[in-house]
């Protein structure tokens, strides 16, 4: 019995030894994972418990700092999306990553967009090997487009994390460089042929001892001084369309619009004995706009037309509604525009026959300000021709509300009767 109780001492002895190095073993890793989480365990800590609050504690803030980090995520990748330019990332493997809506469209493509891919891939791989990249591509379409993809390696200071490929889109931007470009080539021609015409028929003037031939110079002077004019009235007038983006709002007849239109260009129109026939304009038909950009694009219609018509012929006017917007036709019979020129009529200073618009004194700028005024109206313009067979100019705006006062010119307002 004696040895009995012994060995059940020694055995309880080393249990208890047990499980107080069991105990032991289980407080240095909670102390060493507190260590890890950033919770330090005081020397006074009271036990088991106090090391796993602390425990406790610790989880939680890495939870909250996860949460935190999966929002930044989120927000980051939502950025991402909404920005207007292509965006492709791959990790240090060349593993793809993420890539945004826009750049998703040149993902498994073909044709066009396929060497768009290809691109990315290649200025990728020489971004992860440390080499930052930029090319250029030129897309032939339809629609005709200039990509330029960039790609930058990503590192954290100390090693490769990856590359960045972006593809920004700049034809547009390349279009209005372009445009820019032109634009000061075209006033710079435009503007010098009559400067350099003034100059010299005021030497020969200082020169000339005949009356007669001074008088003629001095009308061509004339002439010329009143061209130049025309082509500064018009570069104010296209630069004060395209400022107000956003014009006055007010309902208008299209009658009024019309009348006072055909009245602007009357004297243009009895010089060269032509009619406007203007009883197809609907006497109800309303929009709503900017009095006078309306006016100025209808007279420059008109004016075209007048100028491009042969002497004795009529120019026709109408309107036609379709219960959202207003149709505007000017219709002529002359000399008609090449299908090849269409498309690039409405170019500032784009004349489809030179020499007759220098005769009738055309400055080129008359379809750019109507297509400014169209698209300030949330409206466009379009032009059906056949060269020879005369033209049409087509101006479609949102209606307006309904009826309103038509001005008559020499009287006072009435009120719009049924067509």
């Amino acid at each position: 019995m004696a040895l009995l109780a012994a060995v059940l001492a020694v055995a309880l002895i080393v249990v208890v030894a047990a499980g107080g190095a069991a105990r032991r073993t289980t407080r240095l890793r909670i102390d060493a994972a507190n260590e890890r989480l950033g919770e330090q365990t005081a020397l006074d800590a009271p036990g088991l418990e106090a090391s796993l609050a602390r425990l406790e504690r610790a989880v939680d803030l890495v939870g909250l700092r996860v949460d935190i980090a999966r929002s930044d995520v989120a927000r980051t990748a939502h950025a991402l999306e909404v920005i207007p330019e292509g965006v492709v990332v791959c990790d240090q493997s060349g593993i793809e990553v993420f890539r945004n809506e826009i750049a998703q469209a040149f993902s498994g493509a073909r044709h066009a967009e396929a060497l768009v891919e290809r691109a990315i891939q290649e200025v990728l791989s020489a971004a992860l090997a440390g080499s930052p990249q930029r090319r250029e591509l030129d897309i032939l379409g339809p629609p005709r487009r200039m990509l330029v993809i960039t790609a930058s390696p990503l590192h954290d200071g100390e090693r490769s994390t990856g590359a960045l490929a972006i593809i920004d889109d700049v034809s547009e931007r390349r279009r209005l460089e372009a445009v820019r470009r032109d634009f000061v080539a075209n006033i710079s021609h435009e503007l010098k042929t009559p400067v350099g015409a003034l100059g010299l028929l005021a030497e020969t003037i200082a020169a000339e001892d005949d009356p007669a031939v001074t008088r003629r110079l001095a009308e061509r002077m004339t002439g010329e001084a009143i061209r130049v004019g025309r082509i500064i009235d018009d570069l104010l007038a296209l630069s004060r369309i395209e400022a107000e983006e956003q014009p006055l709002r007010e309902p208008v007849a299209v009658r009024d619009l019309v009348d006072e239109a055909v009245e602007r260009i009357r004297s243009l129109a009895d010089a060269n004995h032509i009619t406007i026939v203007t009883d197809d304009v609907g006497r109800r038909h309303t929009l709503r706009g900017d009095r006078r950009q309306l006016v100025s694009a209808l007279a420059n219609l008109l004016e075209n037309a007048c100028k491009y018509s042969d002497e004795g012929s009529s120019v026709r006017v109408a309107s036609t509604a379709d219960g959202t917007a207003i149709e505007i036709a000017v219709r002529d019979d002359g000399i008609g525009i090449p299908t090849t020129d269409l498309e690039r009529v409405f170019e500032r200073f784009y004349r489809v026959d030179r020499a007759r618009s220098r005769d009738t004194g055309g400055t080129g700028l008359g379809l750019a300000i109507v297509r400014h005024v169209a698209g300030n109206h949330q409206g466009d313009v379009r032009v059906e021709s056949s060269e020879g067979e005369g033209s049409t100019f087509t101006l479609r705006l949102p209606s307006g509300p309904g009826p309103v006062a038509i001005r008559d010119l020499d009287e006072s307002p009435r009120e719009a009767e049924t067509a």
